[in-house]
């Protein structure tokens, strides 16, 4: 996995980090028990500060897809019981979707790239409620 970070965006960069592990869980390029780079490495490889990636980690252990160990590091997890999720997620797209209609997107576009996108991530488990 490739991760990849604009030091100058305006996307934090905790924020990057998260989003781009979510997106390889969801390519399957990461899988249950995939390990992560530790938090240390990856700053450094960044030129970053190690709590920034601390940070990013919590919050993916915090949502369900990761579990943190001392002596393990990070590792990808769907076992993990994540906290209620429709509302939070309902909340982002209902945003994203402003935005979309706000910038004049027309409506088939928008559900055409939606789709596009879903279906360029693996299908869940059967086993995967």
């Amino acid at each position: 996995m490739i991760l990849n970070v604009d030091l100058s965006g305006e996307v934090p960069i905790y924020q990057q980090l998260r989003d781009q592990i979510v997106e390889a869980i969801a390519e399957g390029v990461l899988i249950e028990g995939s390990l992560l780079p530790a938090t240390r490495t990856l700053a450094a490889d960044f030129g970053i500060n190690f709590h920034t990636v601390n940070k990013a980690y919590d919050l993916l252990r915090r949502q369900g897809l990761i579990r943190l160990n001392r002596k393990t590091g990070a590792v990808v997890t769907t076992t993990v019981a994540a906290p209620p999720f429709p509302s939070e997620w309902t909340a982002r797209a209902r945003t994203l979707l402003a935005e979309a209609v706000a910038r004049g997107l027309p409506a088939d576009e928008v559900l055409t790239t939606c789709r596009s996108l879903l279906d360029s991530f693996v299908t869940p488990r059967e086993d995967t409620p």
